[in-house]
């Protein structure tokens, strides 16, 4: 009897200790990839336009190299496309697609991030605020309104990921064997109706 009295008071604080523990606030872990923070298609009069945000941090073998001079590069990727249940989904038909790459260095000499974008380019003092920045797209063009039909419903598709394809050949063989080098966001799916 005394020791289930024992067990009892035993397993009472430690069910009070663990109680403590998880109320305790957690300290931030860094995740490492690309996560999709919110995606939405804005319409004017004549056409639809793309907003979306992704957090993206890097793995530290990618942010090492980054830093000793590799250029990493980038693709974001959109499609729209019309799903067709009669073809059991096997091939819809892509009705609009964009494309955006992004190319990400560190220059030794002034310790600063070159993020290019196409003709855009701009320089950060930070790599957070560099791929925060890449992270973030506003406006990109889809496609015009009247090139869609309103009774139909859409399904969209976006994602980030890193182009490996791009890298020197022998850290292309990293890529296919360490998941550290392949940075990559799931498709994000939504439907629309114009």
């Amino acid at each position: 009897m005394v020791s289930i009295t024992r067990y009892c008071t035993s397993n009472l604080s430690t069910r009070l200790c663990l109680c403590l523990l998880l109320a305790q606030p957690l300290s931030p872990a860094r995740a490492e990839g690309v996560y999709i923070q919110a995606a939405e298609i804005t319409r004017d009069d004549s056409a639809l336009y793309l907003d979306a945000d992704y957090s993206v941090a890097l793995t530290p073998p990618l942010e090492d190299a980054l830093n000793r001079g590799l250029a990493l590069n980038f693709l974001f990727e959109f499609e729209l496309i019309y799903p067709r249940w009669y073809t059991l989904f096997l091939w819809n038909k892509t009705v609009a697609s964009a494309q955006q790459t992004y190319r990400l260095l560190f220059n030794v000499l002034t310790r600063d991030y070159h993020l290019n974008a196409g003709a855009y380019e701009q320089t950060f003092t930070s790599l957070q605020e560099a791929l925060s920045q890449m992270g973030r797209i506003r406006s990109l063009f889809l496609i015009r309104r009247d090139q869609l039909d309103n009774d139909r419903v859409y399904e969209a598709m976006v994602r980030l990921r890193m182009d490996t394809s791009l890298l020197p050949k022998p850290f292309q063989i990293n890529a296919l064997a360490s998941r550290d080098w392949n940075l990559s966001s799931d498709w994000y799916r939504w439907t629309l109706k114009p």
